[in-house]
């Protein structure tokens, strides 16, 4: 029997590292096996992996050396960064380049990076048509991990640059679902006024990238973009009300208005729905759906992804 080829998964308790995670371990018949990546290995999450036979290590993106050690052997590389965790762009582009030096030192022979658009290649920092943060970025949480493309490609690796699209899991666990307004009436609110947003479930995030490293060279040095489904707030609005059994409207929201909202990483966020609302065409074209089922058969609809995770909308806010 041929020997298993190890993916070595960053983030492997998250959300995006969890979904590829399990897509390995439910199709051994691909040859391939999972070296899961945690900073604490007795961490509940970290103990349910080792618990299904996963090998799990520790490695922390702040130590290149402790990377090293984790890619050692391994024949692919998932690798992400969480801005979210600490919001400092600097700290994520100094993450994604020791993954890079790891992967290059370990000799990996596919790398995955999870990535977004450099918004500043459309948007200069001069440009006045949104607010420039931090100094020196439009979307931070973009514009970094855009700007960290650079660290694996330097150093010559066999890259492929996942360009991923908006979580339906914000509707769970980040208060992006409907709420109540004044008039007690159910809404959904985003600052997208027409323009679609590209979603998916997390689980096929996992699905898609697995579906990359099965797919070998075909994708080194490439850029794949991924959605389930490409959706105008009127569309989420109505299969929400179909799925919920429940009146659920669709407030378009300005972005002035948004920015007023005051929780961290507001600004951010509001930059990032203006960024896709005012490039939409491009911003969708580069995640296909087309691809994406491609790479990943069971990709799920919006409505089948409600069908499955409906009850875990809260709607009493």
């Amino acid at each position: 029997m041929t020997e298993r080829k190890i993916i070595a998964v960053v983030g492997s308790t998250g959300a995006q590292g969890g979904g590829l995670v399990r897509a390995i371990v439910k199709e051994p018949a691909a040859g391939f096996t999972v070296r899961a990546l945690t900073r604490d290995t007795n961490s509940d999450k970290a103990k349910t992996l080792a618990a299904l036979g996963i090998e799990v290590v520790a490695a922390d993106l702040d130590d290149v050396e402790s990377l090293k050690r984790a890619f050692a052997g391994c024949h692919g590389a998932f690798c992400l960064t969480n801005y979210w965790e600490h919001f400092s762009p600097e700290k994520e582009i100094a993450q994604a380049k020791a993954l890079a030096q790891a992967a290059k030192s370990a000799e990996v022979r596919h790398v995955v990076w999870s990535t977004l658009e450099d918004t500043r290649r459309w948007i200069p920092l001069a440009d006045q048509r949104m607010p420039t943060l931090m100094g020196k970025y439009k979307v931070p949480h973009f514009d970094a991990k855009g700007e960290a493309d650079a660290e694996f490609t330097k150093l010559g690796l066999p890259v492929t640059f996942l360009l991923t699209s908006f979580y339906w899991e914000n509707m769970i666990f980040f208060g992006m679902g409907p709420k109540k307004g004044p008039d007690g009436q159910l809404a959904l609110t985003l600052p997208m006024s027409d323009k679609k947003l590209p979603g998916m479930g997390v689980e096929d995030i996992g699905k898609c990238c697995f579906g990359v490293f099965k797919g070998g060279q075909a994708s080194i040095g490439k850029t794949v973009g991924i959605a389930g489904e490409h959706l105008t707030g009127q569309e989420m609005a109505a299969a929400l009300t179909k799925a919920l059994s429940r009146s659920i409207t669709y407030h378009a929201l300005s972005f002035e208005t948004y920015r007023t909202f005051g929780f961290p990483g507001v600004d951010d966020l509001c930059n990032m729905f203006q960024f896709k609302h005012d490039f939409n065409e491009r911003f969708c074209g580069a995640r296909d759906l087309t691809l994406s089922r491609s790479l990943n058969p069971s990709l799920q609809t919006f409505e089948q992804w409600l069908a499955v995770n409906k009850n875990r909308i809260s709607l009493e806010a």
